[in-house]
Formats: structure tokens, C-alpha cells, sequence
């Protein structure tokens, strides 16, 4: 189980949101890249990045900071939020990131999203799937569709996508544990590799969630349980 510890940018901040309110957001530190070279040295493979006021504006208001981040540790970086053209894919990639996940295209223009798997390849483009009930949200989850996450997950595995971040709306940033139940099931159902997102409070949540290792979920993003301290990376690093 990959634990990958989650960077969220707001305004160049490190922040965390409550279930993606941006009215409950916490500030944790107005330097990025030093969280993110804190993370490296308790032992991080990789992070994961999140652009909120991309995800919210549509346009990234954080890309001095992911430059920053870059520039700071070598280990893979993944990245999301507001990539809704081309452009802004290209651009990202063109800051050295490894790999991109795009949720809100992936509905409204899933032909862009095409051609940038047939352009980068399915390890470099990942779908973010954001689920509240069972749907689909998009738009920074401002907004939730009436897609079905696991035949919208099926379509795209048809398409040549190979891994999907599953993110827990109800969960995230509540410290409450992990909805184990939809993991599972989104997992099983579809067959994908599955990056889980969304309540890891503590060690127990992270052995819970590496046991669905043999359903295809091989990875885990872990946000608020380190900044506020209820887990430390070391102590989950090699699970």
C-alpha cells in the first residue's frame, strides 16, 4: 500500500477543507514546498497535489507553488484541479509533474481527456472521481451529476483508463474513518486500480484500507490525519 501524503493549495497556502467547503478551510502553512520537503524527510514516495482554486475558478491560481514543490523533492508528484483544457495538462506537465488527474473534464469534455491518454499515456493520466451518494460531483464538488461513479468508472476503463482516485465526499476532512463500504464495492465493481481519498483519522483506517489491497486499491491519499496530527507518515510508510 502506497501512502501518499496530500498538499492542498489555496492562494499559495497549504490549506484543508471540510468535505471541499471552502468555507471551512484551515490554513496549515504559507509555505508549500516546505511541507513538502517535511513530508520527504518522514519518508514520502510520492505526493499529492491539489489546486483549489483551480478546482473552484477553473483557472490555477497555484502554479508558483507546484513550481516550488517541484524544484524541492524529486519523488513522483501527482496533480489535480481546474485541468479543463489541453493547455492546462500540457502546462503542468511542462512543470514536471509525473502525472495529472482530471475529474470535471472528464465529464464535459471527455474527448480532450482522448486525446491527452493517447498523447501521455495511462500512467501519466489519472480520473478523479469525487462521489457523494453514488454520483459524481464536479466542479471543486460544487456541482453533483447524474452519473453513476462506477459506470462512468467503466466507461473510461473502456477508453484505456487505468487508474482512478476515488474520493468519498461525505468522508473527506472529517476524520471520521474511510466509507470502507464504497471503496469495496467502487473497486470491485470496476475492476481499476483505485487511489482511495477521503477520512483516514489514524493507523486502524490505513490497515482498513490496505486490506483491500487484493480488490485493486493499492494506494491511499492521506490530508488532514497529518496535519493535525492523529497519524505520522513514519508510522505508515511501509504498511
Amino acid at each position: 500500500m502506497l501512502v501518499i501524503p496530500a498538499i492542498d493549495l489555496k492562494n499559495g497556502k497549504c490549506v484543508r477543507l471540510q468535505q471541499g467547503r471552502p468555507e471551512q478551510e484551515t490554513v496549515y502553512d504559507s509555505d508549500p514546498a516546505k511541507m513538502a520537503r517535511s513530508f520527504l524527510a518522514d519518508g514520502a514516495r510520492m505526493l499529492h497535489l491539489v489546486d483549489l482554486d483551480g478546482a473552484f475558478q477553473g483557472k490555477s491560481g497555484n502554479l508558483e507553488s507546484i513550481e516550488a514543490i517541484r524544484s524541492s523533492v524529486e519523488i513522483p508528484l501527482e496533480v489535480g484541479g481546474g485541468l479543463r483544457s489541453m493547455e492546462n495538462i500540457e502546462a503542468m506537465f511542462a512543470l514536471g509533474v509525473n502525472s495529472v488527474i482530471l475529474g470535471t473534464i472528464a465529464v464535459n469534455d471527455p474527448g480532450t481527456v482522448m486525446a491527452a491518454l493517447e498523447k501521455f499515456g495511462p500512467e501519466q493520466i489519472q480520473i478523479g472521481i469525487d462521489v457523494k451518494d453514488g454520483f459524481v460531483a464536479v466542479k471543486g464538488w460544487a456541482e453533483v451529476t447524474g452519473l453513476e461513479a462506477v459506470v462512468f468508472a467503466l466507461e473510461w476503463k473502456e477508453r484505456g483508463i487505468e487508474r482512478v482516485i476515488f474520493t468519498d465526499i461525505g468522508s473527506d476532512g472529517m476524520l471520521g474513518g474511510p466509507n470502507l463500504v464504497a471503496i469495496r464495492y467502487f473497486a470491485e465493481a470496476t475492476g481499476l486500480r483505485v487511489t482511495a481519498s477521503g477520512g483516514v483519522a489514524g493507523k486502524a483506517d490505513v490497515r482498513s484500507i490496505a486490506a483491500l489491497e487484493p480488490a485493486g486499491v493499492d494506494r491511499l491519499i492521506v490530508g488532514k490525519a497529518f496535519y493535525e496530527g492523529t497519524l505520522k507518515l513514519a508510522d505508515v510508510v511501509h504498511l
